[in-house]
């Protein structure tokens, strides 16, 4: 299929539209000069600069903390939810059961986080670690979900069936069998959970306290008082671990279908 001259000048603009600005904040993180808009020459002083930032370095540790918990919650706690309303059928107050999980998809973040800090203020929770990671679980567990709940609605019962016939209790045919199948679905949503995590500003900052600011917190603040070329350092940094993460993905998972497709003619040879 040849592209058209509309559809190639849509394309660049659209591609430029979404990368220049990163590959201007990439270049710009090299500058030797404290002004970001002033090139000076090429310097990574700003790396070391940042590695030295300890307020930087504490938010970071922070951030992953809070998301390798938040994420592993909303995982559990998704993947049960996507199983009992795939698989439990009809049940009193089954749709008041979905509308309470799927209503952080369509809730704004500011209500989502003023409601979640007047109930830790309602239950004289102090503000901290603890309250960012159910903050960051119950929003995200939705979404853990819809991802599994995906999975679980293609998959074929009667697997399920035949452990459950040569004796296998359902607890032990959904750890044996179920839960092995669907893990690739788990994954994505654990990772999806993790990412909007990493990624969240608005509930972090409803329901943060003073012993604990995620990067993204500590970077908007950094950023109203002006860009410095520490944060263009830090961006660059970001954008150099997600690239490296995509590309080891997609080459995992080539090379899965690749080994997929050998063992489907293999098997057909045979």
């Amino acid at each position: 299929m040849r592209l058209s001259w509309f559809n190639t000048i849509s394309l660049t603009l659209g591609f430029a539209f979404l990368y220049l600005p990163m590959v201007i904040l990439v270049i710009y993180s090299f500058n030797e000069s404290k002004l970001v808009t002033v090139w000076a020459g090429f310097s990574t002083k700003w790396y070391g600069e940042l590695l030295k930032n300890e307020e930087f370095l504490d938010a970071a540790w922070v951030t992953i903390r809070v998301a390798a918990m938040s994420s592993t919650l909303a995982t559990v706690l998704g993947t049960l939810a996507a199983y009992v309303l795939v698989r439990a059928g009809r049940f009193a107050g089954r749709t008041l059961f979905s509308g309470m999980i799927y209503a952080p998809l369509v809730m704004p973040e500011v209500i989502t986080g003023l409601s979640l800090l007047l109930l830790f203020i309602g239950l004289d929770i102090d503000r901290g670690v603890m309250t960012i990671v159910l903050a960051h679980t119950t929003f995200s567990m939705c979404y853990v979900s819809v991802v599994v709940s995906s999975r679980l609605a293609s998959f074929d019962t009667s697997l399920e069936e035949a452990a459950l016939d040569l004796g296998a209790s359902p607890f032990t045919a959904f750890f044996l069998v179920t839960l092995p199948i669907i893990a690739p679905a788990v994954i994505a949503g654990w990772l999806l959970a993790f990412t909007l995590s990493l990624d969240d500003l608005v509930i972090a900052s409803f329901t943060t306290g003073p012993s604990a600011t995620t990067l993204p917190i500590k970077i908007f603040s950094a950023v109203r008082l002006g860009v410095s070329p520490e944060i263009n350092a830090l961006s660059t940094l970001m954008i150099v671990v997600v690239t490296v993460g995509v590309i080891v993905a997609s080459l995992v998972t080539k090379r899965a279908a690749v080994a997929r497709a050998r063992e489907e003619l293999a098997v057909e040879r045979s």
